[in-house]
């Protein structure tokens, strides 16, 4: 076990920042900057896009544009903190690590756990969806064996090697985005009539106007546009192992950004423009029913095997994240050393492993606590990657800070000054606190507050127990 940290900001000392990023040294440098970006539209672009995007339109309707604009201005603030942070401390703790600099140790520990929780069952999740998928051709096979047998697959793909992990999940992600193309070509053709009996703007005021559900239907949507990019964070994690990560990771970051707004933005906006946003989320996907209007054959196989790509890919990438925060964590002295020990090929093997056994249990418990312990944990998750982005954003503006005082230089990628990291932590703010206003979303606060300060109380019972065996060596040392 490694000592343990102190309870006050590291940040102050660059010999104690040196050592505690250093602490994480062995991971192999092998993800280039396309891999990195692909590792992290994996995790970002799960089946929501595809199957789950009906929520935001019956909640914004039209708006639902201006919704996801304003849920990507929030992740462009989050997207500049991290990368400013991940280019000058590349570690696989990444935003914990960095908390744990430059806020309080609490902070790093806190954010950590909570996401490898959060992790766990978000992995648990779509590997049953991808169950769920495959009975659409193979309706008598059993689910787990279908769960069993994707586990290994993506088992096997985390523990081989970095490069060969980049690649799988690069081919993956790939698909999605071939997929995301095709539909906003069509879309496009059919909205302007390019070989297709033109659709015009109609819709977009033919069902109770742009805005059917008000500003406060925009604002609600804005909620489930910030969700659609939660998993972004994943590319600061990957900077512990990619090849040039000054370089690799802001350029990573803009691109997976980029692609998430192209992707969510432009999509959303094509869906509501083809299909009356009244009718979204009664039948098959939108994007079933666009690929449908263009003739494409066995639609419905096609776009069976896109969702199931997706959610491998997003399990692939996910684990991959929280197998590093667990790596993270023990290198930090927080859990067992052992989940701290790399293979031959620089990967974190036992903290994969651990990391999918959690996955194992999640799936078990659902099963036998559907409704009361699998909903909590689901909105632990919600409550995680909200808490994570909070956090990172406080931590960010600490680092500016710090490095202005110390005039000491450092990657500056957003504007200058601490408004983008103010602003952006008021939008996640004000997102967080209104989940308690939307139906299915209380859970969210439910569930994190008391989580929070559990994981407090244990924190602190720790480090007094931490120091009392430190002083107990001491006096026997002398």
């Amino acid at each position: 076990m490694n000592e343990p940290s102190t309870g006050v900001p590291l940040g102050s000392s660059s010999a104690v920042t040196t050592k505690i990023v250093a602490r994480e040294e062995g991971l192999h440098r092998n993800l280039t900057p396309g891999q990195l970006a692909m590792i992290g539209l994996g995790s970002t672009i799960g089946t929501g896009l595809f199957l789950g995007s009906a929520i935001s339109v019956k909640l914004a309707g039209p708006a639902v544009i201006l919704s996801f604009a304003g849920a990507a201005c929030i992740a462009l603030t989050m997207m500049w903190a991290l990368a400013e942070m991940a280019a000058a401390h590349p570690a696989a703790g990444s935003f914990g690590l960095y908390a744990e600099i430059y806020l309080h140790p609490w902070a790093g520990f806190a954010i950590r756990l909570t996401y490898w929780l959060c992790m766990m069952v978000v992995i648990g999740s779509e590997v049953v969806a991808a169950s769920i998928y495959c009975k659409f051709w193979f309706p008598a096979m059993p689910s787990w064996v279908w769960i069993g047998l994707f586990s290994l697959v993506i088992l096997y793909v985390n523990t081989i090697s970095i490069g060969n992990l980049g690649t799988f999940e690069y081919i993956l992600s790939m698909i999605k985005v071939v997929t995301i193309v095709a539909f906003l070509i069509f879309g496009t053709a059919l909205l302007a009539g390019v070989g297709f009996p033109k659709l015009g703007l109609a819709n977009y005021t033919a069902h109770g106007g742009f805005l059917p559900n008000g500003w406060k239907g925009v604002g609600l949507g804005v909620i489930m546009g910030l969700f659609s990019f939660f998993g972004i964070e994943v590319v600061g994690s990957a900077a512990g192992e990619a090849a040039d990560p000054k370089v690799a990771v802001p350029k990573a970051l803009r691109k997976t950004l980029l692609f998430l707004v192209l992707f969510y933005v432009a999509g959303l906006a094509l869906v509501v423009g083809i299909v009356p946003w009244t009718q979204i989320g009664l039948g098959e996907s939108p994007f079933v029913r666009v690929f449908q209007s263009v003739g494409i054959p066995a639609t419905s196989h096609v776009m069976n095997f896109v969702v199931l790509t997706a959610a491998l890919s997003s399990a692939v990438a996910n684990l991959y994240f929280g197998a590093r925060l667990a790596f993270s964590l023990a290198r930090g002295g927080y859990v067992p050393a052992v989940l701290g020990r790399l293979s031959k090929k620089g990967m974190p093997v036992i903290a994969v492993l651990a990391s999918a056994g959690g996955m194992a249990a999640a799936l078990v418990l659902s099963e036998y606590f559907k409704d009361s312990l699998f909903i909590f944990m689901i909105g632990l998750s919600t409550f995680g990657a909200m808490f994570a982005w909070l956090m990172t954003l406080l931590t960010h503006l600490a680092f500016r800070r710090f490095h202005e005082r110390q005039a000491k230089p450092y990657l500056r990628l957003g504007p200058r000054g601490p408004w983008a990291s103010l602003i952006g932590l008021a939008g996640v703010l004000a997102v967080l606190v209104s989940t308690w206003w939307v139906p299915g979303f209380r859970i969210t606060l439910m569930a994190g507050v008391p989580w929070l300060g559990f994981l407090t109380v244990c924190y602190f019972v720790w480090r007094r127990t931490q120091s009392r065996t430190l002083v107990r060596g001491e006096l026997h040392d002398g």
